[in-house]
């Protein structure tokens, strides 16, 4: 296997400041790479659906709440990890598609509750079949068990990193 560029910085590293250790860029700089990587091969099909960056996020976390598919603003910006301005944001343009919609709170006359349409449900239950399917793919390159391994490691990681956010 030929070395990546990740690994040929390292290189220049060693050789340039011998008495410094830069493996920890072999996995943080891999993990930034990937990522650039790994977003420019999910969103394809999100955004042939009409769907903005995070749009997806909404509409899942409210299909897998369960019946009735309904959160508050703020149940929303906790399980989607954006402030509840970014919810807005993206319930605005959810809603203007007729794939979401507000209501009042029974519980709270101040409070909205953001609901998925019919229609909403569709469209969240076909793309959660082809995000999968482009997971897969794009996981493709690894074992079953590194997979595994990989989702284990990187949950220690995450929990060492911020253990609340897990």
């Amino acid at each position: 296997m030929q070395p990546d560029a990740i690994a040929a910085i390292v290189e220049q590293w060693k050789r340039e400041r011998p008495d410094l250790d830069a493996a920890p860029m072999l996995v943080i700089g891999r993990l930034f790479r990937l990522t650039g990587t790994l977003d420019q091969g999910l969103r394809p099909p999100f955004q042939a659906a009409g769907l903005g960056n995070g749009d997806f996020d909404v509409l899942a976390a409210l299909r897998r709440s369960g019946e009735p598919y309904a959160l508050s603003a703020g149940e929303l910006s906790r399980t989607v990890l954006v402030t509840t301005g970014a919810i807005s944001k993206r319930v605005d343009r959810l809603e203007a598609r007729g794939l979401v919609s507000r209501s009042v709170a029974e519980s709270d006359s101040r409070g909205r509750l953001i609901t998925l349409t019919a229609g909403g449900v569709e469209l969240t239950d076909e793309l959660i079949a082809v995000h999968l399917d482009n997971q897969r793919r794009l996981l493709s390159g690894l074992s079953e068990d590194e997979q595994t391994q990989l989702a284990g490691l990187l949950e220690r990681l995450a929990s060492t990193l911020d253990p609340d956010a897990w």
